[in-house]
Formats: structure tokens, sequence, C-alpha cells
């Protein structure tokens, strides 16, 4: 789905989203001429690599997510916007199938230890 930021509304709209099996879908509404809210909450099961084994393994996903839009680079008017994340668009389109894959990616770069390993009496040492 994708919106033109001068199109965004003032007024909370839903929206939702889906890549595999990954769903996200919440509100989003513009607070100011260049900022755009986005409260989500990201669900749904994702393979992931253990950073031991190597092995895939599924992890299942509940995630809030709200963070701030900025139509351009985003300049901080108050110290309140410090607690959210922002993305800044350069295109004026807001497009929440990108959104999802970013945050698809950014969950496969994260460290994760299957059960196994997890479970394993295995102890890294550092030099």
């Amino acid at each position: 789905m994708k919106i033109e930021f001068r199109k965004v509304p003032f007024t909370p709209k839903e929206f939702k989203t889906e890549s595999n099996s990954v769903k996200i879908e919440g509100t989003f509404c513009k607070i100011s001429p260049s900022l755009v809210k986005i409260d989500s909450k990201l669900t749904g099961n994702t393979t992931v690599n253990c950073i031991r084994c190597g092995e895939e393994d599924t992890i299942t996903l509940n995630e809030n997510m709200n963070f701030l839009l900025s139509d351009g680079i985003y300049k901080s008017d108050s110290h309140n916007d410090e607690e959210l994340d922002i993305i800044e668009i350069d295109d004026n389109i807001i497009d929440f199938d990108e959104i999802i894959e970013s945050e698809i990616s950014s969950i496969y770069t994260d460290y994760h230890i299957c059960s196994n390993c997890a479970d394993s009496d295995f102890i890294e040492k550092e030099y």
C-alpha cells in the first residue's frame, strides 16, 4: 500500500499490509505538515538463522511499533519525539510494503539462538 504524504489525513486511518506470513497493521495520521505518526503491531512467524549452528529456526513476532515518518530531513522542534524512531521519506510517497520489508530485514540481522543451542552447555570464550 502506498499513499502520498500530502494526502495523509489528520484523523487516524487504519492500514494493514502483509509480507509472507508477517503482517503489520495499525493506524497512521499527520501530526504536523511534515510528520506522520504510525501506531502499529507486527505479528506473524518468520524463519531466522541461529548464530551458533546456522540452522533455521521459526520465531513468532508480536511487537508494537510506534514511529514517525518525516517528509524529508527530520528537524526536531521538541524533545518529545526522541523516544520514537524516525523514518525519513525522500520521494513524498509512504510505502507500507517497504516499511514491513525493512522491519523484517532488521529482525534477520539480530542475533538469534535456536532452542537446541540455548539448551546446550556450550560456552563461548573470548580471547
